[in-house]
């Protein structure tokens, strides 16, 4: 008995010098490894401890580090719109009211973005608010975006609460879907009281009229809007048409015809800029 006690404790002994050899020699390999030791996986189940927040995923926006963006600067109150719009050279500018529009506008942006030109949209706030993307995309492309009112209501019938309401809602949805406040402001119909002009210095915009009114509106035929832009050209024009309201399919033809032509005689066309007045 006590020899084979003997032997038993022998294998025992030999067995154990064996593993502890192959554990040493395991973590001299992990030690020459390019890195430390990986510690052992996880025991399979869930994790231990609560999970985190999804917060706690995301990093911070970068945005949040930088300076304040300058509130726009309140330009003066006028006594009338402004008409024109100087610049060098042959400078005209084209707008587009009531926009944006699902069909009509995309068609317009097309064919600016053709001929590598940029115009200027006065949206209304209902408008603006359903078709985001597409201000999204005129800021993309480089146009300018003012503000048409919410509900293009004829102003000089409304309260001056009414008023502040439907430009600052207006505003609002342009800020955040273009990524800066309108600096334009445009009164539906061409209706403009010393209200229209106090409010809108108040949220920081110039009033913009036209020079060139194409009554795109009343669909006069293609041909006809084409006459009046081409008539009608001249340095410092605003030439008024629309991207909504009706039926903007000839508007958008008189604008594949017209651009052209326009450049092709040495205009400019541009967006305004504060203080070419």
């Amino acid at each position: 008995m006590k020899k084979d006690q003997l032997l038993s404790r022998r294998a025992l002994l030999t067995a154990a010098a064996a593993a502890g050899a192959a554990g040493t020699a395991g973590a001299l390999a992990a030690g020459l490894g390019n890195g430390p030791a990986r510690p052992p996986p996880p025991p399979p189940g869930p994790p231990q401890g609560s999970p985190l927040k999804p917060s706690a995923y995301r990093l911070q926006p970068l945005t949040g580090y930088g300076a304040p963006r300058a509130a726009p600067r309140r330009p003066p109150v006028r006594s009338e719109p402004i008409l024109r719009m100087t610049g060098p050279g042959r400078t005209m500018l084209l707008t587009f009211d009531d926009g944006p529009h699902p069909e009509y506008t995309p068609q317009i942006l097309d064919t600016l973005a053709k001929h590598d030109v940029r115009a200027t949209f006065f949206v209304c706030g209902e408008m603006a608010d359903y078709n985001r993307d597409l201000l999204s995309r005129m800021a993309d492309e480089g146009h300018v975006v003012g503000n048409h009112t919410w509900s293009h209501p004829q102003l000089t019938r409304l309260t001056r609460r009414r008023i502040r309401s439907e430009m600052e809602r207006t505003s609002d949805v342009v800020e955040q879907a273009y990524g800066d406040p309108p600096r334009w402001f445009r009164a539906p119909y061409g209706a403009w009281n010393r209200a229209t002009f106090e409010l809108g210095s108040e949220l920081g915009m110039e009033p913009l009229a036209w020079t060139v009114d194409t009554l795109d509106w009343t669909t006069p035929g293609t041909g006809t809007i084409v006459d009046r832009v081409e008539d009608g050209a001249a340095p410092g024009v605003v030439v008024l048409s629309h991207d909504a309201g009706g039926n903007r399919s000839q508007s958008v033809r008189a604008l594949r015809r017209y651009l052209p032509e326009l450049l092709d005689s040495g205009y400019h066309l541009t967006t305004p800029r504060r203080g070419r007045v």
